[in-house]
C-alpha cells in the first residue's frame, strides 16, 4: 500500500503564492510519476502538473509560466509552487503517484486533497 500526505494549502490574495508538499510512503517502486491534480466545485478532475523520477515535467495548460513542479527522490515528496495565483485557481489540489511495476501493470494512488482558496 502507498500514503500520500499533502500540506500547504490555505487562503491566499490574487497574485500571491502558495507551496504545496506531499510526501509518499509505503511500496514506493523507483519508476514512478508523482503530480498534482485539481477540482474545483462543479468541474470535472484536472491535470495541473506531473514529474517523473528523472525530471521530466507536464504541465496543465491553464498553469504553465506560473507554476513548478519539483521532487526528492530520496524522500519520496514532490512540491508545488504556485505563483500569480488567481481565482480561478480555486480547487481542491490533490496529490497523485502513478506506480509502473512494469510495461503492463501501474497503479494509482491519491492524497486526500488540500484546499487552495484564491480571494481578496
Amino acid at each position: 500500500q502507498v500514503q500520500l500526505v499533502e500540506s500547504g494549502g490555505g487562503v491566499v490574495q490574487p497574485g500571491g503564492s502558495l507551496r504545496l508538499s506531499c510526501v509518499a510512503s509505503g511500496n514506493i517502486v523507483s519508476s514512478n510519476v508523482m503530480g498534482w491534480y485539481r477540482q474545483a466545485p462543479g468541474k470535472e478532475r484536472e491535470l495541473v502538473a506531473t514529474i517523473t523520477t528523472g525530471g521530466t515535467t507536464n504541465y496543465g495548460d491553464s498553469v504553465k509560466g506560473r507554476f513548478a513542479i519539483s521532487r526528492d527522490n530520496a524522500k519520496n515528496a514532490v512540491t508545488l509552487q504556485m505563483n500569480s495565483l488567481k481565482a480561478e485557481d480555486t480547487a481542491n489540489y490533490y496529490c497523485n503517484v502513478e506506480l509502473f511495476y512494469n510495461v503492463l501493470a501501474r497503479k494509482a494512488y491519491w492524497g486526500q486533497g488540500t484546499q487552495v482558496i484564491v480571494s481578496s
